[in-house]
């Protein structure tokens, strides 16, 4: 009997009309693990976030997502998402409690009253980022970092099983970073979450991830941050040497950066 995996891609090749933008893609993210995509612009990594959350379909291969099919997976509420421009495009003239409380609106429609459950199920996704104390502040009036947790919240109140998080810190700065990756972190260990996370910064989530995925329209390299790919990969993925400054105690060819 074969295992089954949070998320498997198996041979896939995708892109629009023409381009083709993904090709021969293999990969596994077991359940719990946190995952980082890395690539440069344009390497494919939105792309392959819409094939997994079956948003897209790819031209060739199979998508598995705990053995259901992306499209099913969605509608079940498997996935909570964070997308790239949550914080820059949102300002809603509302308390951060409402933002939350969006997510249950759309599992139950929004002429609907929030049920006993709902408000609980609400009211435990801000204690789990941390924010109780703000819920009722005015959106707009929260700072990047405070702005990023209670939108995790909001995909925490969906009772996802996979949190997918495109660029989550672009908008934070470094010591609201360093807060959001503990963040991550607790969630995996507490909530069993698998997380998958798309970034540029691949020093940062180094230390944070189980694994790394380097993308540039194919996977490059899919292993531990302390395996410490070869320099030629880099290359390959993006198209100079790169200078990894990370702070991994178990890689020793990083030791010293």
């Amino acid at each position: 009997m074969s295992a089954i995996y949070a998320i498997e891609l198996a041979n896939i090749f995708a892109g629009y009309e023409q381009n083709r933008v993904l090709e021969n893609i293999n990969l596994v993210i077991e359940e719990r693990e946190i995952v980082s995509i890395v690539g440069p612009n344009g390497s494919g990594k939105t792309t392959l976030l819409k094939i997994i959350m079956g948003l897209q379909s790819p031209w060739m291969g199979k998508v598995s997502i705990f053995g259901m099919d992306p499209q099913i997976a969605r509608q079940r509420g498997v996935f909570g998402y964070l997308s790239q421009q949550s914080i820059s495009e949102t300002n809603f003239p509302v308390c951060a409690f409402d933002v939350v409380a969006m997510s249950r609106y759309a599992k139950s429609g929004f002429f609907e009253k929030l049920s006993r459950k709902d408000r609980e199920i609400i009211e435990r996704a801000i204690e789990r980022v941390g924010m109780r104390e703000w819920k009722n502040y005015h959106f707009g009036s929260l700072s990047g970092g405070q702005k990023q947790r209670f939108l995790i919240a909001r995909a925490l109140a969906m009772e996802p099983k996979i949190l997918i998080l495109d660029e989550p810190v672009t908008w934070l700065d470094a010591a609201a970073q360093d807060s959001f990756y503990e963040l991550i972190k607790t969630l995996r260990d507490e909530e069993g979450l698998t997380i998958l996370m798309v970034s540029h910064d691949i020093g940062a989530v180094s230390e944070i991830v189980d694994r790394l995925a380097c993308l540039n329209r194919t996977i490059h390299f899919h292993g531990k941050p302390s395996e410490c790919a070869p320099e030629e990969m880099f290359v390959k993925v993006f198209g100079q040497k790169i200078h990894v400054v990370r702070h991994d105690k178990n890689c020793p060819t990083c030791r010293g950066d």
